[in-house]
């Protein structure tokens, strides 16, 4: 019963990871006269934009512009033109708590912080989806390089897949510690208790 419990506080707070902390990755702008590129848009790693979000590998609508070399507006109307191609399983909106934290994670998502409005994060057939949408050769050559890094991260995952299932049973083992000995000191406190 102990490990149910566990097991499900674990999974409702799974939080959004995978984030790299380098802001000199994007400036977190709409506006495409903002954007400031540190290194030339070929050197950027993709997958270091990649995060993780409801337990899948997405791309923040933010960074795909940055990307495309388009505002995200744009991108997103053009997303909306053609909703019927875009399930909730290729494109969803993220909720004020992933969004939360996504901020809190992710710096370069800073100027989110803010927003009255959450972003809306790609999955990889999402990625796929969009080069059907956003025709520019830029589009498309990226989509190329998304696709690759998508592959990329796949394959790094299968392949340390065991040192991942071993972190994960080390964090539950942790987790079922730490709810014993909260029960041992609260039996102990009751016992005090008693004995005053």
């Amino acid at each position: 019963m102990a490990k149910k419990n566990i097991k499900k506080k674990a999974d409702q707070e799974e939080p959004i990871t995978n984030c790299d902390q380098s802001k000199e990755l994007v400036a977190n702008n709409d506006q495409l006269d903002d954007v400031v590129e540190i290194t030339p848009e070929e050197e950027i790693d993709i997958a270091k934009l990649i995060v993780v979000v409801r337990g899948q590998q997405v791309l923040i609508d933010r960074d795909i512009a940055m990307l495309y070399k388009v505002e995200t507006k744009v991108l997103n109307q053009k997303v909306k033109r053609n909703v019927a191609r875009f399930p909730e399983r290729f494109r969803f909106q993220l909720t004020k708590q992933e969004m939360k934290e996504l901020v809190t994670n992710c710096d370069r998502f800073e100027s989110l912080k803010h927003s009255s409005s959450a972003p809306y994060a790609f999955t990889e057939q999402g990625i796929s989806m969009l080069s059907a949408v956003v025709t520019s050769q830029k589009a498309v050559d990226t989509s190329i390089r998304i696709m690759d890094a998508f592959v990329g991260m796949r394959r790094y995952l299968s392949a340390n897949a065991h040192i991942f299932q071993r972190l994960d049973r080390m964090e539950r083992q942790q987790l079922e510690n730490k709810q014993w000995m909260e029960q041992t000191d609260d039996k102990i406190n009751l016992l005090m208790n008693k004995m005053d």
